[in-house]
């Protein structure tokens, strides 16, 4: 195969009360330091692509391995960029198990799918009862403030929890029903889905509230972006926004991730240090 082929394996484990993660990679694809800006319970990781983005032909593999009783928080310095590919497709997927009694929070910055760009993005989670996670994606088509729209190209978008929610689109810039049509994006260009999961499934009393606790926060979104929170299977929930940019998309993930931290889980919102560099 073509291309950069990038693969990074990180498996977090239980030592006395700490969460201590151990990687392998090859290609360009590192994790930074974990960091404990909470507590030895919780790591944090960030990972670094250096090349910075994706063309035909490139692979970013990641594998996530929590086990029993881990606590991980993974976030990227910056957006995943699948640039305009002049043939073959640009990939990046995500495969995570997460162990009992364990909780993942998969928080990546913004994909930014540029004009032309032939992508695929897939995470797939897969979650051992008593396991529970939230994880998000925000996707930009083009950049509309630097005058760079998305008027060629696709990119594939799949990300599920195994054995209970499976979510697959195909973005083709072409398609003006999809793009600009009142059943589709409605002229929107970032689309953004945060999910709550569990194992096993969750009790009617944590499903209503993790609902309750983000439909105030979408209920006082700005003028323009839209919103909607549901629970289609007894083990998750799920809020999905369209909005003209990146930026009011994200602050309103972060606001019901925060408000989740502290209603689900009875922890305090903190954020990934990298987040206010």
């Amino acid at each position: 195969m073509s291309g950069w082929q990038a693969h990074l394996k990180l498996d977090y484990a239980r030592a006395a009360e700490r969460t201590v993660a151990k990687f392998e990679h090859v290609g360009p694809l590192r994790v930074l330091q974990s960091l404990y800006p909470e507590g030895n319970a919780v790591c944090h990781n960030v990972l670094v692509h250096p090349p910075s983005g994706l063309v035909g032909g490139d692979l970013l593999d990641i594998q996530l391995h929590l086990g029993a009783d881990t606590h991980a928080l993974l976030t990227t310095p910056g957006a995943t960029r699948f640039y305009r590919s002049e043939q073959g497709l640009a990939t990046q997927q995500v495969k995570a198990y997460v162990g009992g009694g364990a909780r993942l929070e998969w928080l990546p910055l913004e994909t930014i799918a540029y004009n032309g760009c032939h992508g695929l993005n897939q995470a797939v989670f897969d979650l051992a009862p008593k396991a529970e996670m939230m994880a998000w994606d925000i996707t930009a088509l083009g950049l509309p403030n630097a005058n760079l729209p998305f008027e060629h190209g696709q990119l594939q978008q799949h990300m599920e929890v195994t054995g209970v929610w499976l979510e697959r689109g195909l973005l083709d810039a072409q398609d003006a029903r999809l793009m600009d049509g009142p059943l589709g994006l409605a002229k929107h260009r970032c689309m953004a889905t945060l999910v709550f999961a569990c194992g096993a499934d969750l009790p009617r009393e944590r499903r209503d509230l993790a609902l309750s606790l983000a439909r105030e926060l979408t209920q006082a979104a700005p003028a323009g972006l839209v919103a909607g929170v549901t629970s289609p299977h007894p083990r998750i929930v799920v809020l999905r926004t369209l909005s003209p940019l990146v930026e009011p998309a994200q602050t309103l993930l972060r606001g019901v991730w925060a408000s989740w931290r502290r209603g689900m889980w009875g922890m305090s919102d903190v954020p990934p240090r990298i987040w206010s560099m």
